[in-house]
């Protein structure tokens, strides 16, 4: 039996319940990818993260991600999430307000801003490329979209690290009342090697500039409450069509709300770059006690 420290969190939130949760251990150096894979099938979260030393000299540590059916290279909410555990049991010591995270996208720098309750982080997006647009660019997309009333933008599928399609709706009340055909979302998904769909609306007179709901149906997950990676390629297909828009610069994102897990997220858009990120909470941390079957990574 190993013993690990094992960390629970709500990322992309300023309190409990809120945000996506997340699952990071720290001490599994001695741990295969096998036992990875076990204990991440066992938490059950969207993903666990592994917090491990740095094995390149620019980083300040590796982090691994595990979905509870597979290894994946990055995401948003495991990165934010793993840096505030690295900072918060001092693994960590930001230089100039900036960590480096190695992982299966490389070294992303990630911003430090501010301390305790009132700390913000942000992880710099891999590059982004818009690989399809318009409604034509795969048949299954109307399928999904049916009878909704779109947005100003065509729907368009974006790569970086991960790969979903975006489609603007026309208005908040359209994609909050949405119901999607799950099953059409995952034949898309299959259809075009991606991870499903991200839909948005523009937002008036309200504390953020967009709504957003996420459905990886093809990681198997009906709703994201939180999804750094999807609004992250998101904000690079507006960066692109509206470059001098009012979103161009950046905006705040509400997520989640549809079911229960009420998020918000700070997108920043600079000329090079796209930053992801916001506030998130620990609920829990301890110790957990989890038999080897293998050693080694």
């Amino acid at each position: 039996m190993h013993t690990v420290k094992f960390f629970q969190l709500d990322v992309f939130a300023d309190r409990a319940g809120c945000g996506n949760p997340l699952g990071v251990v720290v001490g599994a150096e001695g741990w295969s990818t096998a036992d990875m894979q076990r204990f991440a099938t066992w938490t059950n979260l969207v993903e666990t993260t592994f917090l491990l030393p740095a094995a390149r000299v620019e980083a300040d540590y590796r982090l691994r991600i595990f979905t509870p059916h597979r290894e994946i290279p990055f995401a948003g909410h495991p990165t934010l999430g793993s840096a505030q555990v690295a900072l918060d049991i001092g693994r960590v010591t930001p230089a100039e307000g900036r960590l480096i995270q190695d992982c299966g996208a490389g070294l992303l720098p990630i911003l430090v801003e501010g301390e305790g309750a009132a700390r913000q982080l942000f992880v710099q997006a891999p590059p982004a490329e818009v690989v399809a647009s318009g409604l034509d660019a795969e048949p299954q997309l109307a399928t999904v979209l049916g009878e909704r009333r779109l947005g100003r933008l065509p729907p368009a599928c974006v790569s970086g690290g991960r790969r979903w399609w975006v489609a603007e709706l026309a208005d908040e009340a359209e994609l909050r009342s949405w119901s999607p055909d799950h099953a059409a979302i995952r034949a898309l998904a299959e259809a075009s090697d991606t991870l499903g769909l991200c839909a948005f609306a523009r937002c008036q007179g309200q504390p953020y500039e967009l709504a957003v709901r996420a459905f990886p149906a093809g990681a198997g997950i009906v709703e994201d409450p939180a999804s750094g990676a999807a609004n992250a390629l998101l904000a690079a297909w507006l960066q692109q069509a509206e470059p001098d828009g009012s979103l161009a610069r950046g905006y705040r994102v509400s997520q989640g709300r549809e079911i229960g897990r009420d998020a918000t997220l700070v997108l920043r858009l600079e000329e090079d770059c796209i930053w992801v990120g916001g506030h998130s909470v620990t609920v829990i941390a301890g110790e957990a006690h989890w038999p080897l079957h293998s050693s080694g990574t």
